[in-house]
């Protein structure tokens, strides 16, 4: 095992943030430690926790000219786009924080004569974060801020490429005077992680990232009970109707299949488009795919930054290969784009057409800038093909017609039905998954449903 943690960052392939290793006696230190405070802060009123994490999200806010830049370093994403993952971290942050005081008030059923009955919501104790790097921030506040005013402690492991987004959160935390031991964020390796779990010291742990992640988590935590949220992988499909607004459809898609170079577990992978409109859907989705500039993140001229690494790349660039070679058709010219270069993090984006289910492209993840678009004849077929896929997060239809979204969304097996957009978490709505894409759900009133437990209250108040 290394002694340390590095993050290597795409812009440049240098070393650009290293942290040791928490030692084992420090990481079951903190465990106790959040176990010990976490048993005075849940006795703490509502208003009083939602005081300190709105602080919290304040001093995180005061960090944004800090925070942008570090993010283009470690994982790439355009300085132009950065001040909107703070912006999405603060919606989600304070609706949280604001549907707090309902979501966990008690449950009263119906009187009955000569008892009083209640339902509670009681912390879980302790929740364990893993997060992932390609949404830092957005990913790891869907779970830190709503355990956190549930009542519970919190141990944050961030992933290894954005080592400084979990020092982010902890000085947040320190500067709005969150008791100690509340929250800590901890440096692991993947054995040590496994070692909490398996060993039953936390008692909730949210997860998002890969399926195979997931089911180490899962292996980790057999035998011992502990709940386990997790977001997955994705290969969110959209479904583009005659009766769509073109222009809208095109804008809005083409940022969902590129925005954060692909690498979003909600972003469109794959567009059925009926045939009526189709020729001119994607000569529109080209067009506006040209206009990309791959380039360095930290110039605001790039709207499209490198991938995380130059293997992430090389992955997504095979399967567009395989594609080509089986009889697809790939709509731009790498060469148009002269940061793209083989073996490296900076990708070309890619449209392919002359697509279909038998090519890794259009049924396996690509994490990556590149899209499939085929022609269906009508919904029937359009439904059918959004289901063949292991994953199910979200999946939008674009129309305008809201019945037919309606029926079409009945049909498709997803977390999220989209109307007219796409790549979006609405924090007033659950964050869900079905088959392979996970288990569980953070945000909304239900986001506090799994960092919580019901404890009932029969109390009968006369013998009478």
């Amino acid at each position: 095992m290394t002694d340390t943690v590095r993050c290597i960052s795409p812009v440049n392939g240098e070393l650009y943030a290293e942290r040791p290793l928490t030692p084992d006696t420090e990481v079951d230190a903190a465990i106790a430690a959040a176990r010990s405070a976490q048993a005075e802060w849940k006795r703490l009123p509502v208003f009083e926790r939602a005081r300190i994490c709105s602080t919290a999200v304040d001093a995180m806010l005061a960090m944004r000219d800090e925070i942008v830049p570090e993010l283009a370093w470690q994982m790439g994403r355009p300085v132009k786009f950065g001040a909107g993952e703070l912006r999405g971290f603060e919606e989600r942050a304070r609706h949280m924080i604001d549907i707090a005081d309902l979501a966990l008030a008690r449950i009263d059923p119906a009187p009955k004569e000569n008892f009083r009955r209640w339902i509670s919501r009681e912390p879980l104790g302790v929740v364990f974060v893993v997060a992932p790097w390609n949404f830092p921030y957005l990913t790891a506040v869907n779970s830190i801020v709503p355990a956190l005013m549930a009542g519970n402690a919190v141990i944050l492991k961030h992933a290894a490429q954005t080592l400084l987004v979990g020092d982010r959160f902890q000085q947040a935390f320190d500067a709005a005077g969150l008791p100690s031991g509340l929250f800590r964020n901890l440096t692991l390796s993947h054995g040590q992680t496994a070692r909490i779990i398996s060993g039953g010291h936390v008692d909730q742990v949210n997860f998002t990232g890969s399926v195979v992640g997931g089911k180490a988590m899962e292996a980790a935590a057999s035998g011992t009970f502990t709940g386990l949220g997790l977001e997955l992988g994705g290969k969110d499909p959209a479904y583009v109707r005659a009766d769509c607004d073109m222009t809208q459809s095109i804008e809005n898609l083409v940022d969902g299949a590129f925005f954060n170079s692909g690498q979003s577990c909600c972003g469109i992978e794959r567009i059925y488009v009926h045939r009526d409109v189709y020729s001119e859907f994607v000569d529109g989705f080209v067009d506006l795919a040209r206009q990309y500039v791959l380039g360095d993140p930290l110039e605001d001229a790039t709207t499209l930054g490198p991938m995380v690494k130059g293997e992430a790349a090389d992955f997504v660039r095979g399967q567009i290969d395989a594609a080509v070679r089986a009889g697809a058709r790939a709509h731009l010219d790498p060469k148009a784009f002269p940061r793209d270069a083989a073996g490296s993090p900076y990708m070309a984006p890619q449209v392919l057409t002359d697509v279909n289910h038998q090519m890794a492209v259009m049924v396996e993840e690509s994490f990556g800038p590149v899209v499939g678009i085929m022609s269906v004849a009508d919904d029937d077929e359009a439904v059918q093909l959004m289901n063949d896929s292991p994953y199910g997060l979200t999946a939008s239809v674009w129309t305008g017609d809201l019945s037919a979204a309606e029926q079409i969304g009945d049909r498709v097996e997803t977390g999220t039905v989209f109307m007219n957009r796409c790549d979006y978490l609405d924090p007033a709505l659950a964050w869900t998954g079905v088959k392979d894409t996970g288990r569980g759900a953070t945000l909304s009133k239900v986001g506090y449903e799994t960092l919580t437990r019901p404890k009932s209250w029969h109390m009968r108040t006369s013998f009478a």
